[in-house]
């Protein structure tokens, strides 16, 4: 399968408003007036923050968690993030932080998870596009997590590398290393030649 079929078929999931491409100073004071607006209590500010972060916290969550969780963890997520705005101490570093929430709140889930009876896959199982793409997600998710995070906003939520490093506080090097490292780990897992 070519880096193109592994993103075709990984683009199966909703996709969510990414915003506009933006120098990395821009994104800092977009970010930090988003914040400021949200605790002035402006309407239609936490949406435009959801709007622009919700595609890496997808992201994020997918990397780590089974996609028929992931809208709802994403919600619990910003859910925090709401509740817990008024804490942050640097508000261009927003995206950074939202991030920050996400890992933990996954680990969080999953740590206090109790064990309970297993339901029979045919009961729960949603129906499955492409068995490709879950091979392919499972590919992604046993890379490091730099790559598998990196990976899943590119191929899944359809991220550009600018977007990635503006929502993440990365720089643009950092997110064109790690998709270029995480895509040759995957290849290399799927068994596809370069």
């Amino acid at each position: 399968m070519s880096e193109s079929g592994i993103a075709r078929h990984l683009y199966f999931l909703p996709k969510h408003g990414t915003g506009s491409q933006a120098s990395e100073q821009e994104a800092e004071s977009a970010g930090a007036s988003m914040v400021r607006r949200v605790l002035e209590g402006e309407e239609g500010a936490f949406d435009e923050l959801y709007k622009k972060y919700s595609p890496m916290v997808h992201g994020i969550v997918l990397a780590r968690a089974p996609r028929v969780e992931a809208d709802d963890l994403v919600q619990e997520i910003f859910l925090t993030v709401f509740r817990k705005l008024d804490t942050l101490n640097d508000p261009s570093a927003v995206g950074g932080w939202i991030a920050s929430i996400a890992r933990r709140s996954i680990a969080d889930s999953y740590r206090n998870a109790t064990l309970s009876e297993e339901i029979p896959e045919e009961l729960g199982a949603e129906p499955r596009p492409v068995n490709e793409v879950y091979e392919v997600l499972s590919a992604i998710r046993d890379l490091p997590e730099a790559y598998s995070e990196t990976l899943v906003m590119r191929l899944v939520e359809g991220m550009t590398g600018p977007e990635i490093a503006e929502v993440t506080g990365l720089t643009h090097d950092s997110v064109r290393v790690n998709l270029h490292r995480g895509m040759k780990m995957l290849r290399k897992k799927l068994g596809i030649r370069s």
